[in-house]
């Protein structure tokens, strides 16, 4: 190779390198580089700590050019002032502290046999860093301490850089996230819609982030004072879904996506498990509610929950069911997987997504479920037997 020749390869790979990079020794994984979005400060838009909000864009391809998928990412939320100060030193509250490399797999794969419906998409991970499942809309500044609480217009932000990028001529469109992004699909479903062609086939999808309103083995409402807290502390009432809040007594609940739900008017998919090891460890088991620490052994290895444990978590799952029941029986266009498997978040990664050894339900995968969903190909709700029926589970615990 003549040196013109490596000086011309050295510019393809300078070129290329921020939109497609293979990690050494792991062929196929792709990684996506960060864009912060440059006009938010005219928005008011900031993470917790004032720095500029982002997402991961890869370029959809052939018959997928003018289709996007829009994922939000996850990661828990702050309710007080001290929690939301601690998040703002790390990547959950700031773009300076994230990974300027994202890997795009699962859902977000490029490639058609991890990702069959979705692979040649435009495809969008959504940085997470306001705390607030994208909603809230206030400030604090105390004289020494000032925090952004911005999740509301760091959404809107994102979306106008993107529509003149090619989502405002979007012919389909998908909006997912998991966990507290798929929390956020909940809460800004009817709202993306609303900025995309009226002839566009828009859907939304929550993986992990149908969160219950339930009360912990010390029948206390543990998970309802968080988020009471937490919306009142982040400005997100004004944000929450109006037909919602005007309905319901204590406003506040319209952050649990079980109220929420029948209000939105998007065609939408739920993906949950269970017994989400997420919601047994902070809504059903929280750490206030057993103080002698009698579930510990439970908590990490299901296999060690004695019967009186099992029963328990047997309830939990058929209360998530009866809180699902209209959303199954009396909607055609919607769709849903709830298994029986002990793990968090199922879109984002291969082995659960799409894969030879994938959690399946009447021997379908997840991925194919919200494929036949979002193209109408078939009936597209499955719900798994109880636990421990389920031979295909990759269970955290």
């Amino acid at each position: 190779m003549n040196v013109n020749s490596i000086v011309v390869l050295k510019l393809v790979l300078l070129i290329c390198w921020p939109w497609l990079v293979y990690s050494k020794g792991e062929q196929g994984r792709l990684l996506v580089n960060m864009t912060l979005v440059r006009n938010a400060s005219a928005l008011g838009a900031y993470c917790l700590d004032g720095s500029l909000p982002a997402y991961h864009l890869h370029r959809g391809f052939g018959a997928g050019a003018n289709n996007w998928l829009l994922q939000f990412e996850g990661g828990g939320w702050c309710n007080d002032i001290k929690s939301c100060l601690d998040r703002s030193k790390t990547h959950r509250g700031s773009t300076r502290y994230m990974n300027k490399l994202e890997v795009f797999a699962g859902i977000l794969s490029n490639n058609a046999s991890f990702n069959p419906d979705f692979y040649n998409w435009n495809r969008v991970k959504i940085r997470y860093c306001d705390g607030a499942s994208f909603a809230g809309d206030a400030k604090f500044f105390n004289g020494t301490s000032l925090l952004y609480f911005k999740g509301q217009r760091i959404w809107q932000a994102i979306l106008l850089d993107l529509l003149p990028k090619g989502l405002g001529h979007a012919k389909k469109a998908l909006l997912s996230g998991c966990s507290a992004g798929g929390l956020a699909t909940f809460l800004h479903c009817d709202n993306f819609t609303s900025y995309l062609p009226k002839n566009a086939s828009v859907k939304c999808l929550s993986d992990a982030g149908f969160f219950l309103d339930e009360r912990d083995i010390a029948l206390n409402h543990t998970m309802r004072s968080f988020y009471e807290d937490l919306v009142s502390v982040q400005g997100v009432e004004p944000n929450l879904n109006q037909n919602c809040t005007s309905t319901l007594y204590y406003p506040h609940l319209c952050f649990f996506p079980q109220y929420v739900l029948p209000y939105i008017n998007t065609p939408f998919f739920i993906l949950n498990s269970a017994y989400d090891v997420y919601q047994f460890h902070h809504i059903l088991v929280p750490p206030s509610s057993d103080p002698r620490r009698h579930w510990d052994h439970c908590r990490f290895n299901v296999t060690a929950c004695n019967a009186y444990q099992l029963n328990i978590l047997q309830g939990f799952r058929k209360n998530m069911l009866a809180a699902l029941r209209v959303f199954y029986q009396d909607s055609r266009r919607d769709g849903m997987y709830i298994n029986s498997c002990f793990t968090h978040c199922q879109s984002e990664t291969q082995d659960t997504w799409f894969a030879v050894d994938s959690p399946r339900i009447h021997n379908k995968t997840i991925a194919q479920t919200v494929g036949d969903w979002y193209y109408s190909r078939n009936v597209s709700k499955e719900i798994d037997c109880a636990y421990p029926c389920d031979t295909t589970c990759h269970n955290m615990i």
